[in-house]
């Protein structure tokens, strides 16, 4: 069995002339990452390690996880395949991971985590929300045999509001 917890970054801020990959968090996206991250501690999911894109608002919001949660920074690693937005990198990342790893989370962006929620959970979404997260689980002992999971658990900041 392998759980594959999936969280966009938090909305980001526009108002700074600054390069896409170094965009800050709003200070909503602050208060939802936090409600979104608080709301999943209680669901008892922790990851055994987390992966986040280098962009500055996704490791960001990664750090707002890890911080609530209580998550070691010595478990935390960025990926560069994780700034994606098509969904080929991540998927191909993620079916790269050692098997030892049972659940993994991941922070990265839109649409690559709407797709592979679609592709690969039972539940449809319209759209992963800025500091949404989905857990899906697999039946599988190898990651790079993912395919259909079952999606378990479904946060949103305005389900939480």
């Amino acid at each position: 069995m392998k759980t594959l917890i999936i969280v966009r970054h938090a909305k980001s801020s526009w108002e700074y002339d600054v390069s896409d990959i170094n965009r800050p968090l709003k200070s909503v996206g602050i208060t939802d990452a936090a409600l979104v991250s608080n709301k999943f501690k209680m669901s008892g999911n922790n990851p055994e390690v987390i992966f986040s894109s280098p962009a500055k608002r996704a490791f960001e919001t990664c750090k707002i996880f890890i911080d609530n949660i209580r998550f070691s920074y010595k478990k935390v690693h960025i990926s560069d395949q994780l700034y994606d937005f098509g969904g080929n990198k991540v998927v191909n990342f993620i079916k790269s991971w050692e098997n030892n790893y049972k659940s993994v989370m991941i922070f990265g962006h839109n649409h690559a985590l709407t797709a592979i929620v679609n592709t690969y959970g039972d539940t449809d979404i319209d759209n992963l929300p800025t500091s949404g997260l989905v857990l899906i689980k697999f039946e599988i002992d190898s990651w790079k045999d993912i395919e259909s999971g079952k999606t378990e658990l479904i946060l949103f900041p305005r389900h939480l509001k």
